[in-house]
């Protein structure tokens, strides 16, 4: 069984930085990611990580996001800078499990496993 817990969200001035984590437990298999999602609307994929190292982001994070991951304690990251009001809302970690890719890591349908998410104000 995949357990995910984030931490780290905030609030902080726009043009700031955060950190966010996501320890993991059990077997998270090839891809995770991060994922954000507003009131009323839909989870969106920003940022993927497969198991051997490759990342991915979408055009809204790219150049001020970086994903990473500490194997050795379990914790998958989300380093955000330059931070916009626009980036106000709610981060989930999440997780392929058994396998999986991260050639689709902006569905959520790719993924099985969730956290609880952890909310980012940005004013």
């Amino acid at each position: 069984h995949v357990q995910l817990v984030e931490s780290g969200g905030d609030s902080v001035q726009a043009g700031g930085s955060l950190r966010l984590s996501c320890v993991a437990s059990g077997n998270t298999g090839n891809c995770m990611g991060w994922f954000r999602q507003a009131p009323g609307q839909g989870r969106e994929g920003i940022a993927g990580f497969h198991s051997q190292g490759r990342t991915r982001y979408t055009d809204a994070v790219k150049g001020r996001f970086t994903i990473s991951r500490d194997s050795a304690k379990n914790t998958l990251y989300l380093q955000m800078n330059s931070l916009k009001p626009e980036d106000s809302v709610l981060y989930y970690c999440a997780a392929t499990g058994d396998g999986g890719s991260c050639r689709n890591y902006e569905s959520p349908r790719e993924f099985s496993y969730w956290g609880q998410g952890t909310q980012v104000t940005v004013s």
